[in-house]
């Protein structure tokens, strides 16, 4: 497992924007995120222009020139959404296309045939894991959401019994896997291996899904025992059309993009030489941009064509599917902007300095930090930027694998406790039809276990790699 120690240096060697000690840059992280909270909480203000806002504060506080932290904030902000921008986007046409050619009903409506009674909370636990690769948390919430409560309506299963699962198989999605926003931007701040992580994460997500969803739910509907709500059963897309995709090429298209990027990291594994003409491939072909433009190229036919779609209407699915994710990506960019000023004022160095002395395991501090995070702003994708930001420096000395560990620690700390400043907390509050403390008592329990077992699960994983 790898620990903090005096030789660890910081993967960024420039100057920091500021010279302020350590009880300065506590206090002006402190200030930074303080801010941020009370402007999402307090005030309603935007993330995006919250974010803005406490980076301007944190550099202030720390004693940069106002100047240096824009500079700071605007650089972030800029490479996150290079880095990350155009896979969100992808993925979102993915995702509606997927949508919107019914193909995520034919993956649903199979599954569901073939399952038993009992066997119904373990196939919503796969069935939103699969539709929830490429799709962001709330977009497979607003899909399945019809699913969940017809199945708990006809089955006459307790509501939780059938929901927890899907929200947990969503929910380990987004912290955990690529394409999605926080696991993209975390690999992109700590340098570590897209493939490696992608492969790792699902091996920390399976058993943290199953824990959080099926066996959770077990008891999550015992505390909580209500029947669907009859008014938010809204329509589904494949209703209304006349064929749609099959099971098998559906399947296929969404996995697509990660059978390409996991065959790169195969490729790097056993080959090992950059300079190698099947690697170069590979390295091509496995990239993230590559691999989503391929799936999104490929689902244009398999999903769009096979739902009968003209070239006219795939185009507007296309532009529909944009709209809506300009404010994620620019909270994503705002979160980078945040992040880069944490990293050039010199939090990341003062957290090496602070922490050198401690017998803790780094992927345990990642944890703590992004823990922290969540709690205070209630994204998790903001979560996982800003500590990812902060604990960047302790991934130099690290190998390939404990670095890909050191995003998926992050990416579980950065789902712990959804509460009321979270707006997903809200969301499935009133798709299920809770009360406050009710969602608190499913949901936010269901969050934390997702945190705890997957550290639990990686800090395993740090000991055998």
């Amino acid at each position: 497992m790898t620990h903090l120690s005096v030789e660890m240096l910081a993967a960024d060697a420039t100057e920091p924007i500021t010279s302020a000690g350590h009880a300065q840059l506590g206090i002006a992280v402190l200030a930074g995120i303080a801010v941020i909270v009370l402007l999402i909480t307090k005030f309603k203000l935007h993330a995006f222009l919250s974010l803005i806002i406490g980076s301007l504060v944190l550099g202030a506080v720390a004693g940069a020139p106002l100047d240096k932290a824009i500079t700071s904030f605007s650089t972030g902000l800029g490479t996150t959404v290079a880095g990350t921008g155009v896979l969100i986007a992808l993925g979102a046409v993915l995702g509606r296309l997927l949508a919107d050619s019914g193909g995520a009903d034919q993956i649903v409506d199979t599954i569901l045939a073939k399952s038993s009674r009992s066997a119904m909370p373990w196939a919503m636990v796969l069935i939103a894991g699969i539709v929830g690769l490429p799709i962001f948390f709330e977009v497979g919430i607003v899909l399945l959401i019809p699913v969940v409560l017809l199945v708990a309506k006809r089955g006459n299963f307790s509501l939780m019994r059938i929901g927890i699962p899907a929200l947990a198989g969503l929910s380990v999605m987004h912290g955990l896997i690529p394409p999605h926003p926080g696991p993209l931007a975390a690999i992109d701040a700590v340098k570590a291996n897209l493939g490696i992580t992608l492969a790792l994460g699902v091996v920390v997500a399976i058993p943290t899904a199953i824990i959080a969803g099926p066996v959770f739910s077990r008891y999550a509907a015992r505390w909580v025992d209500i029947q669907p709500p009859e008014t938010m059963v809204p329509e589904r897309a494949g209703d209304d059309l006349e064929k749609r995709p099959g099971f098998g090429i559906t399947v296929a298209t969404v996995l697509l993009p990660v059978v390409m990027m996991l065959a790169k990291a195969l490729v790097d594994i056993v080959v090992d030489d950059p300079e190698h003409t099947v690697q170069r491939v590979f390295d091509v072909v496995g990239s993230p941009l590559i691999a989503l433009l391929t799936a999104v190229l490929v689902a244009m036919f398999t999903l769009g064509r096979a739902a009968g779609f003209t070239r006219g209407r795939i185009a507007g699915t296309v532009e529909k599917s944009l709209g809506p994710i300009a404010g994620v990506v620019l909270i994503v960019g705002a979160g980078g902007g945040f992040k880069q000023t944490l990293v050039d004022a010199g939090v990341g160095q003062m957290i090496l300095d602070v922490s050198k002395g401690w017998n803790i395991s780094a992927l345990l501090l990642a944890w703590l930090i992004a823990v922290a995070i969540r709690l205070a702003t209630g994204s998790a994708t903001v979560a996982t930027i800003s500590a990812a930001g902060l604990v960047g420096p302790l991934a130099a000395d690290m190998s390939t694998t404990h670095a890909a560990l050191l995003v998926l620690a992050i990416g579980c700390g950065s789902l712990f406790f959804s509460h009321v400043n979270d707006a997903g907390f809200w969301l499935v509050k009133e798709y299920f039809g809770m009360s406050v403390g009710q969602t608190l008592k499913t949901w936010s329990v269901m969050e934390t276990l997702i945190s705890v077992v997957g550290i639990g699960c990686v800090l395993l994983l740090s000991l055998v790699l």
